[in-house]
């Protein structure tokens, strides 16, 4: 498929800012929009987290997994941040290798958000760290592509839903099974009515890993503990190795900071962010949530009280779970450990199963000898030729059109699984109010609906 959407160079993301309305322009993008005239026609990047999911290389010599290496197709990554100084050499030397040329480097990423020569930020941090520095981000008019999950709590999508509107940035969310051609026909299909009205839709993430006690440990010289966590509540660092993980350790950090709910969501925002992201699509309820979340069976590693576990020294995200979430047209939305990775589908007239290997059903099978619509695939991809995501995310900055995972609806996806993680922490089921996006009639199901930021880390509007 031939791929046509704009040249991306700097000067074509001027011409787009410009015929903004100036009153709905901040500082920054105002910035943005007169600082593109540039000898230097490629957008220029900005990275700000450098670990295995930017490129594994960074941990092991022959790594292949890592989305970091699209970004060079598109733009020149001018700069590299992170707070482990081993990984950020590592980051140096493999930019070096794509583009000829060694980035800036720092440990604070506030020297990228204040770098008025940078257009694009790639996030690649943990989860906790994600909102802020987003945020930070577009308010200095920079475009945003971001790792999922968005954000670890819901007040923090409301504040870069926002954020967003407000400045006009362009914010992908790395939620890349939206540019799958299997994901997108299977949108497309239900749009058809191949399914007839859908009834229930089951997201099968998988189970998440215990630990043994971990111990209290001295942080490395090469990694700076206290920037690391951030808007996170002071805790000591524990480390244990050994482990049968990617990263051969049991620790409060690097890639295993995912089953901590200090840090992340577990399961229920590590998978749950891609699947029910495409689930919330599939059921048109974007701009919407659930009316309950019900907890029909969770277990966790380590007891909880009032919503919080009791021991800090063991992975604490739900380990085996079946969420129940119900619409207000009564469509069900379950999250279970227990089935194959990927959704299914089900409705009054056929069902289906996606996941990154295959679509199949009886549905899909029919397409054979009645397919969609030609256009169909387009239309689902918010009228344009499917592409690859960071494509998307650049042909996106080139058009100031709203890239495909945009953040307002992979708010409201991603307030589902948060919901569902309230849920397994208070052990019972939680009403919700889509319209206001507040817990109904239950105060410390309420009260996680926000986590308060630690000194000298606040999220400013």
């Amino acid at each position: 498929m031939t791929h046509n959407f704009p040249s991306i160079t700097r000067r074509s993301v001027l011409k787009a800012s410009v015929g903004l309305a100036a009153a709905s322009l901040c500082p920054g993008t105002v910035r943005r929009a007169l600082g593109f005239e540039s000898a230097n026609e490629r957008p220029r990047i900005g990275v700000i987290g450098c670990g295995v999911r930017w490129d594994k290389r960074v941990f092991a010599a022959d790594g292949r997994y890592g989305v970091g290496k699209e970004f060079p197709k598109f733009g020149d990554i001018v700069s590299v941040c992170d707070v482990d100084a081993n990984r950020l050499g590592r980051a140096k030397d493999i930019v070096q290798g794509w583009l000829g040329k060694v980035p800036d480097s720092g440990s604070d990423y506030r020297k990228i958000i204040d770098d008025s020569q940078v257009d694009v930020v790639h996030i690649s941090t943990p989860d906790h760290w994600h909102a802020k520095i987003a945020i930070e981000a577009m308010r200095a008019g920079k475009d945003v592509y971001c790792e999922k999950p968005m954000t670890l709590t819901i007040d923090e999508g409301r504040l870069l839903c926002e954020a967003c509107r407000k400045t006009g940035a362009v914010m992908q969310v790395g939620t890349q099974q939206r540019s799958a051609s299997q994901f997108v026909k299977a949108i497309a299909m239900i749009r058809d009515g191949r399914l007839g009205r859908l009834v229930r839709v089951q997201c099968g993430i998988g189970g998440a890993p215990v630990s043994p006690e971990i111990p209290v440990a001295t942080p490395p010289k090469n990694f700076d503990w206290d920037r690391w966590l951030g808007p996170a509540p002071w805790v000591d660092y524990r480390f244990k190795g050994g482990a049968p993980n990617i990263i051969q350790s049991w620790s409060r950090t690097h890639y295993e900071f995912r089953w901590w709910y200090e840090y992340s969501g577990g399961k229920l925002t590590d998978w749950g962010a891609h699947h029910v992201d495409i689930a919330t699509w599939g059921m048109d309820k974007t701009d919407t949530g659930p009316l309950s979340v019900d907890p029909v069976m969770v277990e966790h590693p380590v007891d909880f009280q009032d919503g919080y576990p009791k021991v800090e020294n063991a992975y604490n995200t739900a380990t085996k779970f079946n969420i129940k979430a119900v619409y207000q047209d009564g469509v069900e939305l379950i999250l279970r450990h227990d089935t194959d990775n990927g959704i299914l589908f089900e409705g009054t007239e056929g069902r289906i199963f996606v996941n990154r290997g295959k679509l199949v059903g009886k549905p899909v099978e029919d397409l054979a000898s009645n397919p969609l619509p030609e256009g169909a695939l387009e239309t689902v991809y918010k009228g344009r030729e499917l592409t690859d995501h960071v494509a998307n995310f650049f042909a996106a900055v080139a058009s100031r059109q709203e890239p495909i995972s945009d953040v307002f609806s992979h708010h409201r996806a991603l307030t589902t699984c948060h919901l569902a993680g309230i849920a397994a922490r208070v052990g019972r089921k939680i009403r919700w109010d889509p319209e206001k996006e507040q817990v109904i009639g239950d105060p410390l199901a309420q009260s996680l609906v926000a986590r308060e930021k630690r000194q000298r880390f606040e999220i400013e509007m």
